[in-house]
């Protein structure tokens, strides 16, 4: 390409044309005038979107799965030689087993619990409203006594509106409850199917996409599936494994200070603990409610055992089962939760982290590939090569020396 003197070249071509700040906010607003374009047509991609609500959620249960049983699976075939086809089966009749055991066994337990706590719990909640009161009876605290029973009454009164509500489109809504029935069901009978090929050909999905890159880009794909892969399988097997030994913690702790409803108050607080922070803090809200009924006592018991749980958590489970291997800094993992909350909710909260790890991934290995590519870095690529070629005098002396 012929070089412009530095004579011809005029104004224009000096701010404008050979200028890194009107090349990015160009760039910028390309992008953004892509985005609204798109926005225009989005009609077209609305079959797109029915597709993957019918596809993402049986795909998003077996990848959940096969990162809890792809570890076994390797083990037996590696260590014991199995068969990996026959080590599938093997697993799989072990988990149909737990389930039916479960079935069986635990969840008519389980469901007594949750009966009985539904029937107690509007009597839970006008004795603790009526405890509220009475500690709010000196004078001094009338305007916190007024604003409790005006916040009281607001919230049973939108309780009854919400049921009369609910109550005359019952038999309106026995389609849609169905269709959710049936869609559940479909997952449950699918998901099975996908786990068992993605187990059984775990390495074809990664090859394929490879093959269709470039000849320059089919390492660093690679590489970048790789590390996506590893960070997906750290988050949700630490997640899921601590969940579970925080369920079992709590299950403990109440059965032993003689809490109602001990287990279901444990599984929901593992469940809750999925998310990241403040899912233990959310569980122990109806466990006090409960407590406060009982006695004054049963409260600190509670939050005996609470702090119990969250020390053994943050600092034994934790660590040796997740560690720090997300590389998040716990101000951008809160900014994560609010933003993802915000927008989804409470799937928002679950999946935020591991979907920003991946797009972080993503980013980070587009922008090294620009670093690798653009002018704009030559002097920090060749100031590394030079921290990199004193590192290795510096080690070649030391060797010499000794």
């Amino acid at each position: 390409m012929k070089q412009i003197p530095e004579k011809e070249k005029t104004w224009f071509y000096k701010w404008f044309l050979n200028n890194q700040v009107t090349v990015i906010l160009l760039n910028i607003f390309i992008a953004f005038l892509v985005i609204y374009l798109f926005s225009q047509i989005s009609f077209v991609f609305d079959p797109v979107n029915q597709i993957l609500g019918i596809t993402m959620p049986p795909v998003i249960l077996a990848l959940v799965l096969y990162y809890l049983i792809n570890p076994l699976i390797d083990v037996l075939e590696s260590k014991f030689h199995v068969n990996r086809v026959i080590s599938i089966i093997f697993v799989f009749i072990i988990i149909a087993a737990l389930l039916i055991w479960g079935v069986m066994s635990l969840i008519p337990f389980v469901q007594n619990q949750i009966d009985s706590l539904v029937q107690n719990w509007p009597h839970y909640w006008d004795s603790l409203n009526k405890s509220l009161q009475n500690m709010f009876k000196d004078p001094k605290l009338h305007v916190f006594r007024e604003n409790l029973v005006n916040s009281n009454a607001k919230i049973t009164k939108n309780f009854e509106q919400t049921i009369n509500k609910i109550l005359p489109q019952t038999f309106s809504g026995i389609s849609s409850a169905v269709s959710t029935v049936t869609n559940i069901v479909i997952i449950m009978l699918t998901a099975p199917f996908i786990l068992f090929f993605m187990l059984k050909d775990k390495n074809k999905f990664k090859e394929s996409v490879v093959s269709l890159m470039p000849t320059r880009l089919k390492k660093s794909t690679g590489e970048m599936l790789t590390e996506m892969s590893q960070s997906l399988s750290s988050y949700i097997t630490g997640q899921l494994t601590v969940a579970f030994w925080v369920a079992v913690m709590f299950f403990v702790g109440y059965l032993i200070i003689g809490q109602r409803y001990a287990l279901v108050l444990g599984i929901s607080a593992g469940i809750l603990n999925l998310i990241p922070y403040v899912g233990s803090t959310l569980a122990l809200i109806p466990s006090l409610i409960i407590g406060a009924f009982i006695a004054p006592s049963m409260v600190i018991k509670i939050l005996i055992v609470f702090a119990v749980e969250q020390t053994i958590e943050t600092r034994v489970i934790s660590p040796i089962i997740v560690g720090n291997k997300m590389s998040m800094h716990p101000v951008t993992t809160i900014l994560v939760l609010l933003v993802s909350a915000g927008l989804f909710g409470l799937v928002g909260m679950i999946a935020g982290i591991p979907i920003f790890a991946i797009l972080k991934i993503i980013c980070t290995r587009i922008f090294r590939w620009i670093k690798r590519n653009s002018h704009w870095y030559e002097d920090d690529e060749l100031e590394n090569e030079l921290v990199d070629e004193n590192m290795e005098d510096t080690n070649d002396s030391d060797k010499v020396h000794k």
